[in-house]
Order: C-alpha cells, then sequence, then structure tokens
C-alpha cells in the first residue's frame, strides 16, 4: 500500500509545489525557521498526495482507457484500495493544515483555503473543475502557483508591481504547461467523454495557446525586478518544446507524449536556473 500512495503522489511533481513554497517564503521572510520546514514538508510529499489521490481515484474508470496511465504520469490503483487512498489524503494533509493554519494569518488561511480548495474541486464528484474546458487549466494553475503565493503571504511580504507581474507570468506558464498536457490526452478523454481545454479546442490550436501563454509569461518577465527580466529566455526552451507539435492533428495527439516527458525533465533544467537566478538575487538586494 506504501508503494501504492508513493506512485499516487507522483514522486517526479513533488519538487513543483514544494520549491515555489520554499523559495517564496525563504526569500520573502529572510530566514530559515520551523514554519518554513513544516511548509515546504507539507507541499513536498501531503499536497501531492491529495491532490494526484483525489485525481486517480475519481478518474478511475477513464484512466483504464488512457495507455499513458500507470507509472510516473499516473497511477491505476484497484478500485478496493480507493477508500484507503482517500484516507491517507485525510490523514496526511489534517495535521499540517491545522499547524500551519493556527501559526497563520486569517490573509494566509485564506490562501491555503483556496489552495485546497482547487486540489478538491479539480477532480472530485460534483465538481470536477478537469473536466470544464479553461477552468480545467486556470485550476490546474492554481495547485502550482498558489504555494508560492502561501508563502509570500505568510511570510508578510510586500505585494509590490513588480512581484504581481511575476506571479501573472508563472500563472500563464502553468495555465500553458497543462493545456499543454491535455493534448496528449484528446483520444482518450473524448472516448470517455471528459471535456478538457483538449477536447474542445482540439489538438493543434490548443499547442498555439500553449505557445502563446508561454511567450505571453515571456513577456511579463520583463516587468520584474532584475535579474527577473533574464528569466524571461527560460521560456525558450519550453516554446520550442510545444512547438515542435504545431502541426499536430487530433488523430495523432498522443505522439505530444513525448514532449510532455520531456517538459517533465526541462522543468529540473529550469529550476537549477531558476535557482542560480534566486540566488543572484539575493545577494544584490
Amino acid at each position: 500500500m506504501i508503494r501504492e500512495l508513493v506512485i499516487t503522489s507522483r514522486p517526479v511533481s513533488w519538487v513543483n509545489t514544494a520549491y515555489p513554497f520554499a523559495a517564496a517564503y525563504l526569500l520573502a521572510a529572510g530566514r530559515i525557521d520551523w514554519l518554513l520546514v513544516v511548509g515546504t514538508v507539507f507541499f513536498l510529499v501531503p499536497y501531492n498526495l491529495a491532490m494526484y489521490g483525489i485525481n486517480d481515484v475519481f478518474d478511475y474508470e477513464s484512466d483504464l482507457l488512457n495507455p499513458r496511465k500507470g507509472g510516473a504520469e499516473g497511477a491505476v490503483v484497484d478500485r478496493a484500495r480507493h477508500r484507503a487512498i482517500l484516507l491517507a489524503c485525510a490523514i496526511a494533509t489534517l495535521p499540517f493544515v491545522v499547524v500551519l493554519a493556527l501559526a497563520g494569518s486569517v490573509a494566509s488561511n485564506l490562501v491555503l483555503l483556496v489552495s485546497l480548495a482547487a486540489v478538491y474541486a479539480y477532480s472530485a464528484p460534483g465538481l470536477r473543475f478537469k473536466e470544464r474546458p479553461f477552468l480545467d487549466s486556470l485550476t490546474s494553475s492554481t495547485h502550482f502557483v498558489s504555494p508560492a503565493v502561501y508563502g509570500l503571504v505568510l511570510a508578510g511580504a510586500q505585494f509590490t508591481p513588480q512581484l504581481w507581474a511575476l506571479l501573472a507570468a508563472y500563472f500563464l506558464w502553468g495555465m500553458a504547461s497543462h493545456a499543454f498536457g491535455a493534448v496528449q490526452d484528446v483520444v482518450p478523454d473524448r472516448e470517455a467523454g471528459l471535456g478538457s481545454i483538449g477536447t474542445v479546442l482540439g489538438a493543434r490550436r490548443t499547442v498555439l495557446l500553449a505557445a502563446a501563454a508561454y511567450a505571453a509569461a515571456g513577456l511579463l518577465m520583463l516587468a520584474t525586478d532584475w535579474p527577473g527580466p533574464l528569466a524571461a529566455l527560460l521560456v525558450l526552451p519550453y516554446l520550442v518544446n510545444v512547438l515542435r507539435f504545431a502541426r499536430i492533428d487530433d488523430a495523432g495527439s498522443a505522439a505530444a507524449n513525448a514532449g510532455w516527458k520531456r517538459f517533465l525533465w526541462l522543468n529540473y533544467v529550469v529550476g537549477f536556473l531558476v535557482t542560480m537566478l534566486l540566488i543572484w538575487y539575493a545577494g544584490i538586494r
């Protein structure tokens, strides 16, 4: 069961939520303290277990039709284990949420609530934001941007126009990434009767929309504090990756999985470069 829970939580993506929180909190607070540690651990494992565990449970039937599911890109766990997965999600997250809520402010708790609500609403029955085209990309981006916003608010950061530009760029990056990820699932989603930004726009137009969102994110970075504008260059690898599929059609949309796998590892390379820029920024403040 432990192995299934680990696979369900998508270890390859843990850093995508823990890093934004840790970096935002550390830069805003200027110190390493127990809140940084607790928040980072929360967004590293429990948060991802809840986000992907709820998704895997309620996407079970459609995932059976999706050939890319059953590994690092999504677990297909036997129905008999679903109750245990949901229980594990609650047990893993609740203690962290209580501690963080007691230590935080009204503002930080509201951000945390929005973050957790987005995790639940994306996959849970009755809401299923993942099946509401465009809202699916908005919600997915919230999953990854909200930990950074939470870290900033928890640390008492001052929200300047430059910081808002950075967060807006990050949000567009998240939307672009989700939209591109939806391309590979156009056929299985349609077969399963699921709606998504990809099934509505079609593979080719979704790729072009993702490229436009990446480009807009890069332009927004030009409005941030130095050396933030240098980060505008970091959208170029993502643009190259998605534009390779600019001529893709719906029938061949599964080929975009190669680009999605490249995207997953590209995040680590770009993350390293972002870290270097953050160290530079911390040094010149």
